[in-house]
């Protein structure tokens, strides 16, 4: 039996029916490449089977303290069933695109059962006229809590699924693998009490820690060091998400994205990426009449977790805020101010350090914070407080090789992540195999028409394009 740790027990008190709290991603599969050019359920099925051991996530569920009097412990659950996680579904007719992210949004909206492990994967056939995607192929929905997993884990947890070659190998040979039985409620009680006597010299210690950094931080603000962007404007994206989900994803060569960082010096392609993103965000809003005059602000988690601790689950992320340049017309000014406050939002998070938000997390109020979760949500507070940020942006770099999967080859991947109460645009970004694929994932009264945003992302990238030369 394992504690969660605050940041990670955060996601499961923020959760309600409006706000699920998962990431995923959207996998498809070209099966010609597997033995016999098709792959089975029962071959899934049995190729999850011998890899579970792989991440302790898979059969694992939260257990929470009565009366939620401390944070929740991972048990091994001894009720697992593989088949209740694995689904098996296909796509209707047409079996094109839109009804794939519609299919997409559906299942990524439905919250996770929490007597359960936190996970499930839909497997879709029937991608019969999905331009670009081979006859035959098959997708793959993949949903982890966040209090499981953050972006860097389930990207390693991918890992363990996938290889170079078509081969499938027979996998590891399995662990002995123990169930734990359910805690008593004294037993948990009992725990919360001993952390309970800790907790005032815990935060003694973090205040301790953390004063040092919040000096320079201060120095910082007053010296302009930072740049911050004090005043982030209000968008429809700031609104009270509901339960419906919207989805849908653009894929653009890495190359000429790498070329494009070449015009303005210093540049990464992030900055590219998120450049471009600003600039669908200024196409999309000026079509409603809805472009305000300063930059939108993107919150873009950063993993902080060290190379010591590769593999391990739950959350170990950072946060920068970052203008996305909305406020320019042209496209290379907007690389120009994005490379700049990336650059600013970088010292500004490294002077931070990477734990803070991790640990200030062990000290939230297990009691109440799930109880004003809800009540920020009924009562309207996100359309009335000041914002912090107007979405998010996350990347996730992946292989640059083809990798295949139970024998497929896997054609493209788009990432999922969750929308709040006043937060209603993620857009994760994930590079692969030459690819960079941008999601765009909001609710339906925030975003009813995701297709044209994600064509204001094709105009935002053929603008920036022709600014930076790149043919």
């Amino acid at each position: 039996m394992q504690q969660l740790s605050g940041l990670d027990a955060a996601f499961l008190y923020l959760e309600t029916g409006q706000m699920p709290m998962h990431i995923g991603s959207l996998a498809i599969y070209d099966q010609s490449t597997a033995p016999g050019g098709k792959v089975g359920f029962k071959d899934i099925l049995r190729f999850y089977q011998q890899r579970l051991h792989t991440a302790r996530a898979f059969r694992r569920r939260a257990v929470h303290v009565p009366l939620e009097f401390d944070h929740p412990y991972w048990i091994e659950d001894p009720e697992f069933n593989l088949e209740y996680h694995i689904r098996h579904i296909a796509l209707p007719k047409p079996g094109d695109w839109r009804q794939l992210c519609i299919q997409t949004a559906r299942l990524h909206a439905r919250p996770l059962d929490s007597s359960k492990p936190l996970w499930e994967a839909w497997v879709i056939e029937g991608l019969d006229n999905v331009a670009g995607v081979p006859p035959g192929s098959f997708a793959v929905v993949s949903k982890f809590h966040h209090a499981a997993v953050d972006g860097v884990s389930a990207a390693e947890i991918a890992s363990a699924f996938h290889g170079l070659t078509p081969e499938v190998e027979p996998g590891d040979a399995v662990p002995d693998w123990q169930p734990e039985g359910h805690p008593t409620r004294m037993g948990l009680l009992g725990r919360s009490a001993v952390r309970s006597i800790r907790q005032p010299l815990d935060m003694a210690k973090f205040a301790l820690r953390n004063i040092p950094a919040a000096a320079r931080v201060g120095k910082g603000v007053v010296t302009g060091d930072f740049g911050l962007q004090l005043k982030v404007p209000r968008t429809r994206f700031n609104d009270n998400v509901s339960a419906h989900r919207v989805f849908d994803g653009r894929s653009f060569p890495l190359d000429k994205i790498r070329a494009m960082k070449n015009a303005v010096p210093g540049a990464t392609v992030n900055d590219v990426v998120v450049s471009i993103c600003g600039g669908a965000l200024r196409r999309y809003l000026l079509e409603k009449n809805e472009l305000p005059e300063e930059s939108l602000v993107a919150m873009a988690p950063v993993s902080a977790r060290p190379d010591s601790q590769r593999g391990a689950e739950g959350n170990q992320v950072t946060t920068m805020s970052l203008p996305v340049g909305s406020d320019f017309a042209a496209p290379l000014e907007r690389l120009a101010a994005v490379t700049e406050a990336s650059r600013r939002a970088k010292k500004l998070t490294a002077t931070i350090g990477p734990s803070l938000a991790a640990d200030a997390a062990q000290f939230l109020p297990s009691m109440t914070t799930g109880l004003l979760a809800r009540a920020y949500g009924r009562s309207g507070l996100a359309r009335r407080l000041p914002l912090f940020y107007n979405l998010i942006i996350t990347n996730v770099p992946g292989a640059q090789q083809p990798l295949y999967s139970m024998g497929s080859r896997m054609v493209a991947i788009y990432g999922l992540g969750p929308v709040a109460h006043g937060l209603g645009l993620f857009q994760p970004v994930v590079s692969y195999n030459g690819k960079v694929m941008i999601s765009a994932v909001s609710c339906r009264e925030i975003m009813p028409d995701p297709s044209f945003y994600c064509q204001c992302l094709d105009d935002s990238y053929a603008a920036t394009a022709a600014a930076t030369s790149v043919v």
